[in-house]
């Protein structure tokens, strides 16, 4: 129901802003002119670095050397206005396959490239690396400790988008590295290929996932073992508890690292290194969320555990509170993380928060509501976790002071949901917050108990409240003070000292007992409802029935 209020209501947004009266006033709008020309695009995606070094893979992936020809620049330096891209338009179109060729064979025989995450996503590339505005590194190759850098090159011309091209520089140097026949070898390879690369280099990859895996999972495993050999009782250890919830994600981010650093210059095919290097990423992201939030946990549970022990129970429920906050924005960033690393585009995501703040303040009031709710019980604290209150026509024990509502037990045993935002309105009675319990009974004897009677039983029930430990002296008294239909009215009012009502009942069972034999001892019946009935005959004599 809330998905669909917000969406009527950004419709309804939209419909009006639509149907605005076309006199409305306009930002002025500069004419074209015939010096004017749009710019469009790039249709090869070469725009940042990482979109040319990702359409470049994908190029080589499809074994299309004459599209891949196109993020190089050949001839020379560009510096001097003398540098052209290679295309199949321009130049020979065999000589620009051969070096796309030429380029993957280097790649596969142990050269790297950035993974996804650390390419730069920026139109002007990263400008803290010491190189020139134009020039982004984004790769080495070579062998041994012969390497050259893998550069590009920021190419821009009138009326066209900049684009990022690898450089002539290192166009030379592969051409200089790897002869003709080498890449004419390693493109009649026969070995069956899988997405671009052969089917050994993707089971060697996995292989060594698997077994970094199994490695360092087992270690987490027998670390464990150990430290429960040695404790005598691990689960009251601190120590024990945090190694147990900190020890599978980050056996599996240690996977992840150990493979970055094995795979990165492995002899196998420069497109299966970085499909795995790159959803990798996406692993690690997982690990490192899982981490965070198995660690809030076993913070949490700690602190609850002290505030629990020293009875501050408002504490615990700002510790629940904050748990559940920092967990689902730990859950937003490695989302969000998650949707950079497999390419989308997130900008345009957040740019739409502006619309998505308009949807929330219009159809998602309840939604916020209810949190400013929970934000307000805890800051105010009109009751907490374990009290028993009374709110509106609800009265239990509260159990659960959540992030929308609150959860409260009946004395049927039923669980009752109360929205947090109803709770600034309701009246809340918090039975838990109570320093004594009132003890305040109307007594009725019988109107055969005359005033001599009367005093000496009132002054020796107010010898009985005097000597009650747990009666509060202040304002205890008993007194005669009325007279019934069938009954003489003597008011008990005191306090028990208690915080406890269970002790308090039995408080004040003990009292009433002890009031009921100082009657029985003085002979002092306890009225009940009677009526006297009086019956005239027709002789005019009257009995009573």
């Amino acid at each position: 129901m809330a998905c669909r209020a917000v969406l009527l209501t950004v419709v309804s947004f939209m419909l009006a802003v639509l149907s605005l009266p076309a006199h409305a006033q306009t930002l002025p709008v500069p004419e074209a002119t015939a010096d004017t020309v749009a710019v469009e695009p790039d249709p090869f995606g070469r725009e940042t670095p990482r979109s040319t070094v990702t359409a470049l893979l994908q190029a080589l992936a499809d074994g299309d050397y004459a599209r891949a020809a196109n993020y190089f620049v050949e001839g020379g330096s560009s510096a001097d206005g003398d540098a052209r891209e290679a295309s199949a338009s321009a130049g020979d179109e065999a000589s620009a396959a051969a070096l796309a060729r030429k380029f993957q064979t280097a790649l596969d025989r142990g050269g790297s490239l950035a993974p996804f995450l650390a390419l730069s996503n920026s139109a002007d590339g990263q400008l803290d690396d010491g190189l020139p505005l134009d020039r982004e590194q984004v790769g080495m190759f070579g062998d041994g400790e012969e390497q050259t850098a893998i550069v590009l090159e920021r190419i821009s011309a009138e009326n066209e988008p900049a684009r990022w091209l690898v450089s002539s520089e290192t166009t030379q140097a592969v051409d200089d590295f790897i002869p003709d026949e080498q890449a004419s070898a390693a493109d009649q390879t026969d070995e069956v290929a899988i997405a671009g690369a052969p089917w050994t280099d993707w089971l060697l990859l996995i292989g060594i996932a698997v077994i970094a895996f199994a490695i360092f999972r087992g270690a987490a495993a027998l670390l464990l073992l150990l430290l429960r050999k040695v404790m005598s009782d691990p689960q009251a250890s601190a120590v024990y508890r945090f190694f147990q919830a900190a020890l599978p994600p980050l056996s599996l981010y240690l996977v992840v690292a150990t493979f970055y650093l094995l795979a990165a210059d492995l002899p196998v095919s420069i497109i299966a290194r970085q499909t795995f290097l790159r959803y990798a990423g996406i692993v690690a992201w997982i690990a490192l969320a899982w981490f965070a939030l198995r660690l809030v946990d076993a913070i949490a549970r700690i602190l609850t555990g002290r505030m629990r022990r020293a009875e501050r129970r408002q504490a615990e429920a700002v510790v629940t509170f904050l748990r559940r906050g920092a967990k689902v924005a730990l859950l937003a960033i490695a989302f969000i993380a998650v949707l950079d690393t497999i390419g989308i585009d997130i900008t345009t995501g957040i740019a739409a928060l502006g619309i998505g703040g308009l949807a929330l303040a219009l159809g998602a009031q309840k939604t916020v509501e209810n949190l400013v709710g929970s934000v307000t019980l805890i800051a105010d604290r009109p009751m907490q976790v374990g009290d028993v209150a009374k709110i509106g026509d609800v009265f239990g024990t509260v159990e659960d002071i959540g992030m929308r509502s609150t959860l409260v037990r009946t004395n049927n045993r039923t669980l009752v949901s109360i929205p947090n935002g109803n709770l600034a309105s309701d009246r809340i009675e918090n039975f838990a917050l109570r320093d004594r319990f009132l003890f305040n009974q109307t007594l009725g004897v019988t109107y055969d108990t005359d005033a001599d009677q009367m005093e000496r039983l009132l002054a020796e029930l107010r010898a009985i409240l005097e000597a009650d430990e747990n009666i509060i002296d202040d304002d205890a008294r008993v007194r005669f003070n009325g007279f019934g239909d069938s009954a003489l009215h003597i008011e008990f009012f005191a306090y028990f000292r208690t915080r406890s009502y269970p002790e308090s009942l039995a408080m004040q069972e003990a009292l009433l007992l002890a009031i009921m034999r100082k009657l029985d001892e003085r002979g002092i019946g306890i009225a009940f409802p009677t009526r006297t009935v009086h019956l005239q005959t027709q002789q005019g004599k009257s009995a009573i029935a």
